[in-house]
């Protein structure tokens, strides 16, 4: 990988990480590509917890972009599933892959969403193809060594 592809790794996974740590009763974030592969995750969530909230997140947007097209209402934008413990709000980025994120049920949801949405925009400018395959052969990789160990 040369050094500005490093540079744009870090910097995704950076703003997810940022993003969790200024935003009040944000537990974490994963960003999940358009297929259902974790692209990357917060700091301080376990990779296993990564991969099986990425893995439900993929199912949930499946669902609600299936139920959007039966009901002919268009694109899917965003989605709050809320729940005793706490929120998972889901925002569409513009390449089709998703920002998950999971909140305290105290949470305010009006807040987390507007820093979702900037979020969205500025991961959204820099998931281009290139940064994507790099995160899916980075994560990969993660998963290989571990499997090895």
């Amino acid at each position: 990988m040369t050094s500005p592809q490093l540079r744009e790794v870090s910097q995704f996974g950076w703003l997810v990480t940022n993003f969790t740590e200024r935003v009040p009763n944000v537990a974490c974030a994963v960003v999940v590509s358009a297929d259902g592969l974790l692209l990357t995750a917060s700091e301080g969530l376990a990779a296993d917890r990564a991969e099986q909230v990425a893995t439900i997140a993929a199912g949930a947007i499946s669902l609600i972009q299936g139920a959007a097209e039966c009901m002919d209402t268009g694109d899917v934008r965003s989605s709050v599933i809320q729940m005793e413990l706490g929120n998972m709000l889901l925002m569409s980025i513009k390449d089709g892959s998703c920002l998950v994120v999971l909140a305290a049920p105290d949470c305010e949801i009006g807040q987390v969403a507007y820093e979702m949405t900037v979020l969205v925009d500025q991961v959204g400018e820099m998931l281009t193809p290139e940064l994507r395959a790099e995160l899916q052969e980075l994560h990969l990789r993660g998963i290989k060594r571990t499997a090895a160990q």
